[in-house]
């Protein structure tokens, strides 16, 4: 059952980002972005946009977060390493780790994909910045709400003290919800860059479920 409710969710979110990428190429397009780049759902982007502002604090604040995600990731990675090590099988490795690796670098491949096919451009230019940068998805949304995310599914069959783990299940989740936040009111992304970063998050985290097995 909580399979199929997974493969649903992810279904349901992958068409949710299709539709969204339609939205912001083909409706109410406004060339209201830097250099007079066109953005699509322009006045709910600007709306959004004037609300907050530009707040770099909170840009600096939520890369640092990102920076505590990244360090996550890598002792996962030591910790895949050192079960091949021991047991001298790659196969031999926790499925979870596994997958998780292979989550990681599917994060890595769409990060790389939308650097390259452009859907919008940042509705600022960056500090010491040359060139108009890529902005949807907000990758920084992505890759917290994706490493800590799964740290936090992964807690139940690595933590097995309750008390320890609900803590630090707390922590992943209060770093999504402040890198969420933060990087709206940031005002270096569009509103549906978050939006469209929460979206692909909710897709990869729902198949890393299905693929990795349930409890």
């Amino acid at each position: 059952m909580k399979k199929k409710r997974r493969i649903f969710t992810a279904v349901i979110s992958g068409a949710l980002t299709v539709i969204l990428i339609l939205l912001i190429r083909l409706v109410d397009v406004a060339p209201i972005g830097p250099q007079e780049t066109s953005i699509g759902l322009s006045h709910l982007n600007r709306f959004v946009f004037e609300l907050f502002g530009v707040n770099m604090i909170w840009y600096h604040i939520t890369d640092w977060l990102g920076i505590a995600a990244v360090l996550t990731s890598f002792l996962f990675a030591i910790t895949g390493l050192i079960q091949w090590i021991k047991r001298r099988s790659l196969l031999k490795v926790d499925r979870e780790i596994l997958t998780l690796g292979g989550l990681y670098l599917l994060v890595i491949g769409l990060y790389l994909l939308f650097e390259n096919v452009i859907v919008n451009y940042r509705p600022i230019m960056m500090p010491g910045g040359t060139r108009l940068e890529a902005s949807f998805p907000s990758s920084h949304t992505l890759l917290v709400c994706v490493i800590m995310g799964s740290a936090a599914i992964l807690m139940k069959k690595y933590i097995k003290k309750k008390a320890l783990r609900r803590v630090l299940q707390a922590v992943c989740y209060a770093i999504i919800g402040v890198t969420v936040f933060g990087r709206l009111i940031a005002g270096v992304h569009w509103f549906t860059d978050i939006i469209g970063g929460i979206l692909i998050s909710v897709v990869l985290l729902s198949l890393f479920q299905v693929i990795k097995g349930s409890e």
